[in-house]
């Protein structure tokens, strides 16, 4: 329990017990989580014996008693901090004063396999991991960097090693996006697996290369593009269709309409980044989100720059994108 003092109009200090153990990896090298600590919340760190002094604004010093007191109960059950985690619990507990680290850290990591536990780094996209939970149907909008589409295959391959699928569907439009299909070398296949490059690159990511492949010599793992999905019904399959933001109106009928029984589909996209040639129809996933939006059993989750887990710059970008307005042609 910490303690603290002052008055009205005055900043409060609040003393916070420091954990017996796991202080490097809560504190940092050089204490670098407390510097991160005093800039986030804007408030003044030091250390006094076995107490954290923490000195600023009521709401500020309860923050930081928050983080601090959460983390080292997760330090002593032996979960081991990083420093992305620090920085991840504090950016949480700013957006969520009732966050309870926990359920983000421990309970909502998506264990996709013995190489790889996903846990999701923000509120939406713990909604997101919870939807897909849920719901069959799970369209996953934002921006890039946020997660969505990585997150998506997390729970795919989660499924799949805990048998709840049969397999694993993986789906993008081969939209060209300023280059042209037909200067490509090589076959059909060929022009179209640049494209779905991420998607590989993700499921590579968490499971081991030899099994991936073995996963894909079966069938167990397909990576398509969008046009092979028609005429099919996809039984018993966690199936994700990313990019989905360049399909065409009858793309996305298509594609919604080929999940079959004990199935899942989670879509992705960007609406801010269209790469439909100009003049074409609408995009697919602006209209499904008019059509389906109020459908019982089907879940949408919208990102937005807060979500996102990339480079710190990359934030900043997507916000600078956001407020940007165009050229001034007055």
């Amino acid at each position: 329990m910490s303690e603290q003092q002052g008055e009205p109009g005055t900043a409060t200090v609040a003393r916070i017990p420091i954990p017996d153990e796991g202080v490097e990896l809560l504190f940092g090298s050089y204490d670098t989580n407390l510097k991160m600590f005093e800039d986030l919340f804007g408030v003044r760190i030091r250390t006094d014996g076995n107490m954290l002094l923490a000195e600023g604004d009521d709401d500020a010093v309860a923050r930081v008693q928050r983080v601090v007191q959460q983390m080292g109960e997760l330090v002593a059950e032996g979960y081991q901090l990083s420093q992305e985690d620090v920085q991840q619990a504090a950016q949480l507990v700013i957006e969520d004063d009732r966050v309870q680290l926990r359920d983000y850290f421990v309970r909502a990591t998506v264990k996709a396999s013995s190489k790889r536990h996903v846990t999701p780094k923000s509120l939406n996209q713990r909604r997101y991991v919870e939807a897909i939970e849920r719901h069959d149907i799970v369209f996953g909008i934002g921006p890039a960097g946020t997660g969505k589409t990585y997150l998506a295959m997390a729970q795919a391959v989660a499924f799949l090693t805990a048998k709840k699928v049969t397999r694993i569907v993986l789906a993008r439009p081969a939209v060209e996006a300023g280059e042209k299909l037909g200067f490509l070398p090589g076959d059909l296949q060929e022009k179209v697996n640049p494209y779905l490059r991420p998607l590989y690159d993700a499921l590579y990511d968490m499971l081991d290369m030899d099994r991936v492949d073995r996963l894909l010599d079966r069938g167990t793992i397909e990576i398509a593009p969008l046009a092979f999905m028609r005429g099919r019904t996809l039984n018993d399959a966690f199936v994700v269709l990313d990019e989905a933001q360049n399909t065409t109106s009858e793309q996305m009928k298509m594609f919604l309409t080929r999940l079959g029984f004990g199935s899942k589909a989670v879509i992705t996209g960007d609406i801010t980044q269209i790469d439909l040639p100009l003049g074409q129809t609408a995009s697919g996933l602006v209209e499904v989100m008019r059509i389906v939006e109020r459908v019982e059993g089907i879940a949408f989750t919208r990102f937005d720059d807060r979500d996102v887990v990339r480079h710190p710059l990359v934030q900043k970008i997507v916000r600078a994108y956001e407020a940007y307005t165009g050229p001034d042609t007055g």
